[in-house]
């Protein structure tokens, strides 16, 4: 398939720069796949609209303050002048680094602005250490360089790298909002879920749900897994190729508990819907299910899994989930999954009906 057979037409008025004063009030686009009928409902309608037997599965990863100011650590100047500091003195300049993928605890690739005038063996300072005058809170060493102008970055902090990045770090807010990141967003772009794992990027699915969604949820016995996927950059990563199946896809480390995929087992056997919140859900479960065999095995892996219109869902049956860009990897999923005519005329109803679009947009529900 091309990928023009993935474009639509979105006024940039549409796209969401700030989230709704509460989480739940979001609009909702409902959408059939077997009458391909849509409604208008508003997320608060969410669990009344569940029929009670649903098995919902969430994505409880913890966005980090991925996104870090600092300065070159400096080299000295060699031929003072007018507007040169005096020989000896060392020169620096404001880099900003963000973090994309975990690779070891102290080790991650990222994207460097201004990516050329890093080399390789660059050392980076974030911060001042106020017990320590002079010495960096945070320091980090440019050790390679990687594909699409990624650098491999080693960070090492006496207070610790996340007690670091918590005080220094901004929150990684995607490139089509355009403004700088504010104080609310470090509660708002994460989920009430939110405990553990390492993303760059929030799994937007979940920022719906507020504490009174989840009891009225629990009041009809509903029952709830949650699974961890570290939700990287390559989520914005544009397709580069014409053809959309000749596409490479970002691999994302993923944990799947033992008691999540019990609870999928027992609503495979007893034939009931599973009902991923957000892609970032997909993703995990069917590469876990493709690896299986179509069995969902626990613990740890990569996925790689890039699904496209053709391609078979073996564990979802019903998914939540953003409006996503145009061209895009994650709009191929959602095609995918409810067939890529019937998403698009859907797309074009929202783009008519004002429907806030991507992070801090409104939602779709495909069942």
């Amino acid at each position: 398939m091309n990928l023009s057979d993935f474009d639509y037409h979105l006024p940039p008025e549409r796209i969401a720069q700030r989230p709704l004063a509460e989480r739940d009030a979001s609009r909702m686009l409902l959408l059939n796949r077997a009458t391909r009928d849509w409604e208008d409902r508003y997320f608060r309608e969410f669990p009344a609209l569940l029929r009670g037997d649903e098995l919902v599965v969430v994505n409880n990863v913890r966005v980090l303050p991925a996104r870090l100011f600092g300065r070159r650590a400096g080299i000295r100047a060699q031929d003072p002048g007018a507007n040169n500091p005096a020989r000896g003195e060392f020169l620096t300049a404001p880099i900003e680094v963000l973090l994309v993928r975990q690779l070891s605890p102290d080790t991650w690739e990222t994207l460097v602005r201004p990516g050329r005038k890093t080399p390789v063996g660059e050392r980076i300072v974030f911060g001042e250490d106020k017990e320590r005058k002079g010495e960096a809170e945070l320091e980090a060493v440019v050790e390679a360089r990687g594909d699409f102008g990624l650098r491999i970055v080693r960070f090492s902090s006496k207070s610790g790298f996340h007690e670091a990045l918590d005080r220094l770090g901004h929150i990684p807010l995607p490139p089509y909002i355009k403004r700088e990141d504010e104080s609310t967003d470090r509660e708002r772009y994460q989920t009430i879920f939110a405990k553990r794992g390492v993303a760059v990027a929030a799994p937007t699915a979940g920022l719906h749900f507020t504490p009174a969604i989840l009891e009225l949820i629990h009041e009809k016995r509903i029952e709830i897994a949650e699974i961890t996927l570290d939700v990287g950059l390559g989520t914005f990563e544009p397709v580069r190729t014409e053809r959309i199946e000749d596409h490479k896809i970002h691999a994302e480390s993923y944990e799947i508990p033992e008691a999540a995929v019990a609870a999928i087992e027992r609503a495979r056997g007893e034939n009931r819907p599973i009902l991923a919140v957000g892609t970032t859900v997909v993703r995990a479960l069917e590469d876990a299910a493709e690896k299986g065999s179509g069995r969902v095995a626990p613990g740890k892996a990569e996925a790689s899994i890039f699904l496209y219109p053709g391609k078979p869902f073996r564990v979802v049956t019903q998914l939540l989930t953003n409006f996503h860009l145009p061209q895009s990897t994650l709009l191929a999923l959602v095609s995918a999954f409810a067939g890529r005519e019937n998403v698009l005329h859907a797309y074009r109803h929202a783009v008519e009906a004002q429907y806030r679009f991507y992070s801090y947009g409104d939602c779709m529900l495909l069942r």
